[in-house]
C-alpha cells in the first residue's frame, strides 16, 4: 500500500516570496500610508520576475486622467529570453489593482501638495504578483539627520539596556 504525501503546510502558501525591496525609500520619504495592489503582468514578465530580473530606479505610480486607472511607471522587468517574439518591453507602465474605495481613498489623499506613489516592495503572494506601495512625502535634508539622531539615541538606549542585564 502506497503512503499518502504529506499534506502541504496551509500557513506555508499564505507567506510572500520577497523579490525586491526598497531599501532607499524610508531614507528618503516619510510614509503616510501603504497598500499592496495586484499587477497585470504578461506571461513573460512573471518568469522574469520569478527570475529576479526587475529593477526601479524611479518607479512610481500615477493615476490615468482619462480612465482613472493607477498605473506603475518606470519598472524594469528585464526580458525573458526563451518569450521570443512573444515576450514584453521591459520599461513599459504596468496597471496596479486595488480595490475602488482604496482608488477614491488614495486619489483623494493625492490631491495634497508633494505627495507621491512609491513602490516599497515586490513579491508573490499565493501565485500572485504582488505590489506595497506608499503614499509618502520627501524628506528634507534636517529631517533625514533627525531621523539618524533619533535612531542612534535607541541604539544607545538598548545598549544600554543590555549591559544592565548582563550586569545583575
Amino acid at each position: 500500500m502506497a503512503a499518502k504525501p504529506a499534506a502541504k503546510d496551509p500557513k506555508a502558501a499564505d507567506k510572500p516570496v520577497e523579490i525586491l525591496y526598497n531599501r532607499k525609500l524610508r531614507h528618503d520619504f516619510e510614509v503616510i500610508d501603504s497598500w499592496e495592489a495586484g499587477m497585470i503582468l504578461m506571461g513573460s514578465e512573471a518568469k522574469s520576475l520569478r527570475a529576479g530580473d526587475v529593477q526601479w530606479a524611479q518607479a512610481h505610480a500615477r493615476f490615468d486622467e482619462r480612465t482613472g486607472e493607477l498605473w506603475l511607471y518606470n519598472l524594469h522587468i528585464g526580458e525573458y529570453r526563451q518569450a521570443g517574439i512573444f515576450g514584453h518591453q521591459a520599461g513599459q507602465p504596468r496597471q496596479l489593482l486595488l480595490k475602488k474605495r482604496e482608488l477614491e481613498k488614495l486619489r483623494g489623499q493625492l490631491a495634497g501638495k508633494g505627495l507621491t506613489v512609491v513602490p516599497e516592495r515586490l513579491l508573490f503572494r499565493r501565485g500572485w504578483a504582488k505590489v506595497a506601495i506608499c503614499l509618502c512625502r520627501g524628506k528634507d535634508r534636517g529631517d533625514r539627520r533627525q531621523d539618524l539622531l533619533k535612531r542612534a539615541q535607541q541604539r544607545d538606549v538598548q545598549r544600554e539596556m543590555a549591559r544592565r542585564l548582563r550586569g545583575k
